[in-house]
This record gives structure tokens, sequence and C-alpha cells, in this order.
């Protein structure tokens, strides 16, 4: 079947679209990435998303109004991808745009409760498009036990997986998150898969691009070029509890957001805006460098890495951040990785979490689990999402 993959990041830039023809099962699947659309969201969508995620000052009626005409925007964008490549999809999973992630339990009203927001109503997009649509991934997983992310691992395991190269799967969204491969591993038997959020990706690096120089993100990377790291803060800012956390561990605007860019901003001081856009990029590829080493230390993989060798897969929008790539390169290939874009391996960087959105679709409509417990930290694998009807 084919099937649409919609996804809208924490970066809150616009809305993806994959189309993904799959079929088989977990034993033999196989799935082809047809073609896949990008929607940048108006400068006024844009900020009410970022406004509905401040949630001491969001308003429930536009929260709610929010849900409905996300949805309305996200049929659109399947209906004109499916318009100009001249293709009717089966089914749609769409993530929604998240508002709110706490991975975490904590009391309220007298009981534990993690909990995780994606709006974007799915009844609304079905009934535009008269197509089954499969929405709100993450809490079945949570409910199982997990924190609701990484989710993208099971497209990881299934399109990159090799038989004898370790291969580590980073995006770099918003959020930055990896999936560790070992060789040999299938979706069959993915015990030994690890995956987590490292930290920040493009989230506050955009953000200062913001509040610096009236911009929406540092385009390849420019002004961190022109600056130099401030190191006293970059090694502050990276005592934060989040790089210390010991996996499965998840990370939104609530760890780095709003409070976390002034903060961080305050202890800059009076230093060049060049050399804060070169400590914020550094700090993103600092954390990755520090997750990654995490992850290698659970996998009891030594460093630097010997053997058949290791790929380093990079996707996501921070791919076209230049300053970015090589600050990561700098820190990746002396542990014995090669870098690669995901590009180069047959998945555009900018689809991935659209098209592992269209294959968790295809899993609950066939009423498979979509959830990698071992990156979730779920007790059981779970059918995640739930179906609007056309």
């Amino acid at each position: 079947m084919i099937v649409a993959g919609v996804m809208s990041g924490t970066s809150a830039d616009g809305i993806d679209v994959a189309l993904v023809r799959i079929s088989g099962d977990l034993r033999s699947l196989r799935l082809k990435l047809l073609s896949h659309e990008h929607f940048a969201y108006p400068a006024r969508v844009r900020e009410a998303v970022l406004a509905a995620m401040d949630a001491n000052a969001a308003s429930v009626a536009d929260l709610a109004r929010l849900n409905v005409f996300l949805g309305e925007l996200y049929a659109d964008a399947v209906a004109t991808t499916m318009r100009r490549q001249r293709t009717r999809v089966d089914l749609v999973g769409c993530h929604g745009q998240t508002l709110y992630h706490q991975g975490d339990p904590v009391p309220f009203l007298g009981r534990p409760i993690a909990t995780t927001w994606q709006t974007g109503e799915g009844s609304v997009i079905s009934q535009r498009l008269q197509i089954p649509v499969i929405s709100d991934f993450r809490p079945a997983d949570m409910a199982a036990g997990g924190k609701g992310a990484p989710l993208v691992p099971l497209l990881d395991i299934a399109f990159y997986a090799h038989a004898r190269r370790l291969r580590v799967l980073q995006n770099v969204g918003g959020i930055a998150n990896l999936t560790l491969i070992p060789p040999g591993q299938h979706l069959g038997d993915a015990r030994k898969v690890i995956a987590l959020d490292t930290g920040p990706g493009n989230m506050v690096i955009d953000a200062c691009a913001q509040k610096l120089f009236g911009k929406s993100y540092d385009r390849h990377g420019s002004f961190a070029t022109k600056g130099k790291v401030i190191d006293a803060v970059l090694a502050r800012t990276l005592a934060h509890p989040f790089f210390r956390r010991k996996p499965p561990k998840t990370a939104g605007r609530e760890e780095f957001g709003r409070e976390f860019v002034s903060q961080f901003l305050a202890s800059c001081g009076d230093a060049s805006k060049h050399d804060v856009m070169a400590t914020t990029t550094a700090l993103t590829a600092s954390s990755i460098a520090t997750g990654l080493k995490q992850a290698l230390r659970m996998a009891r993989i030594s460093i630097p890495i010997s053997g058949s060798g290791a790929d380093y897969v990079v996707s996501g929008g921070g791919v076209a951040n230049k300053t970015l790539m090589r600050m990561i390169s700098a820190q990746v290939e002396p542990l014995g990785f090669r870098v690669l874009s995901s590009d180069i391996l047959g998945m555009p960087s900018q689809a991935k979490e659209a098209a592992a959105f269209a294959l968790l679709a295809y899993q609950t409509w066939n009423r498979q689990a979509g959830n990698v417990p071992t990156a979730t930290g779920a007790k059981r694998p779970a059918v995640l999402g739930k179906i609007s009807y056309a």
C-alpha cells in the first residue's frame, strides 16, 4: 500500500509529507520512498504554534482551534502532494505538532502522571481526504511504561540495519536524537538497539538566530562560522542535568525552550553575536557527541571503534547547517566513524521522520507494534496511534 507520512517537528518550521510504498511484515518488510514535499508554515502560523507551546500563557480556546486548523493544513499538504505526484494514497500517518512532552511522571492530583500532546485533528484530515488517518502515536507507548520517544528507530532498523557494519542514525531536528544499531540487528530481533534524545538540535540555534539577528535560523551556519566558541559558557551549559541522565531519555521545549535560551544568552554576557552563535552550535555538536559516547558505552563498544567499520548517518534540517556538520564531524570521526548524510543511503534528510510515521501507520493498520522498547523504555511492544476512518 502507499502511505503518506506527515511530520511537523519541534522547530515548528512547517510540514513534511513523504509518500512511501510499503509491503510485507517484520520478517519481509519492503519500503520505498516515492516522493517528499515540504510546506513551510506561514509566519503567522509559526508564531501561533510557538505561542501554543507556552504552557503558562496559552489559551484553551486557541489550543482547541489550533487543533482543527492544523488538521486542515495537514489535509491540504497531503492533497497537494498527491496532486503533484499524481498518486492516490491508501493511508495517512500524521505525527501532529508537539505542544508538550513530559516523558517522566510527576505528581498530579495524587497520581504520578507522564503525558504528551501532539495536536492536529486526525478526523479533520480523514474527512477532508476521505482516507483513513492514524495519528497520536506516542501515548500508547507511554501507557506501556515508555517515554513516548523516540519512535523513529523502527524506520532506522528497517531501512539502515547492516549485517556487518555498526550504524548510528543521528537526526538533527529541533531536538537531536540517535539510534545505535549493532551489526546483524533486524526488525525481528532488535534487542541490542539503543536510542535516545541527545539534547538540542536546531532548537536553541534557531532561537538565538531569531533573538540576535532577527532570522528564523542560521542559514548554512553562516553566523556561527564567523565567531569563536566561548569555552567557559559551553562547559557550564553542558553541565545541565539532562546530559548526564541515563537513557532512555527524551527532551523538548520543556528542557531547551524559552527559559533555557534566556539563561544561555545571559551566561554569554556581552560576547559578540557571532561568538554566541558559534557557542550554541558547538553546544548541539558537543551534546550529540556526549550522547553518542553514552550509547557506545551502553552497547559495550570500545572507542575508537575497530573491526568491520562504523557509519554515522545524519538526517534532519541540521544537515543544511555546514558549520554544525563540521563540528559534528570533528567530534565523531575520531571515535572511528565515517560521517554520511542519509541522502547518500537513499533517504533524503528532510524526508526521514515523515517516512517513519508512514511506516508506523502501516504497522498500526496491520495491528503490529510500532515502538522499540529498548529505545523508549516501554515494558512491552505496543500498537501505536488512533484511527480516524473516512
